[in-house]
């Protein structure tokens, strides 16, 4: 009787850390069909649906602000004004896994970026970008793509369906005539 009651135990035990285990990047794909099914929360905490943003391009974007790339987000905010009134949006989010370049706060780095950037775009709340236990949906989602960011201001984008269609490491600047065109592309895609 004790080896059943062990054993049965032991299988509720793992059915339980099975369920409660973050999803792969292969079980992601299989839930989530869209960028746009996941949900989030704004940089200061509000519930966010990025369902909002379907039938749009959005260029993701993980950013830091005590980064060297820190500048680019001049660049993204220019952008993000460029594209007013077409269906585009730079999607901002925070992330402190490289090099510790984003310590602070929700309200710091709103502060930070309105102040220093004038930046209007949608930022969302800190999230981990790096594969493990902790990473976020997003990014887990992201992922997908057979990319994750190897620094700030990484760049993902993401067709007007939720699908990752080019991605760009930190080092290819909002200017860059190749994301420019990725953008133009999945723009003129229906």
């Amino acid at each position: 009787m004790k080896n059943r009651l062990t054993y049965s135990l032991a299988a509720v035990l793992a059915a339980a850390s099975a369920l409660l285990a973050p999803a792969t990047a292969q079980q992601l794909r299989r839930s989530v069909a869209s960028f746009y099914d996941l949900r989030t929360s704004t940089l200061l905490g509000q519930p966010a649906a990025l369902a909002e943003y379907r039938g749009t391009v959005s260029l993701v974007v993980n950013v830091a602000s005590q980064c060297g790339f820190t500048p680019q987000y001049e660049g993204l905010e220019k952008l993000q004004d460029e594209m007013k009134g077409r269906p585009f949006n730079v999607l901002g989010f925070p992330s402190n896994d490289f090099g510790g370049q984003e310590p602070g706060t929700a309200e710091e780095i709103a502060t930070f970026c309105r102040l220093t950037y004038g930046v209007s775009f949608p930022m969302f709340e800190k999230v981990v970008t790096t594969s493990g236990p902790d990473q976020s949906p997003i990014y887990a989602f992201l992922g997908t793509s057979g990319h994750l960011p190897a620094w700030n201001f990484s760049k993902y984008v993401v067709d007007k369906q939720g699908r990752i269609v080019a991605f760009f490491p930190s080092e290819v600047t909002p200017e860059d005539p190749a994301l420019r065109d990725a953008i133009a592309k999945a723009l003129a895609a229906n």
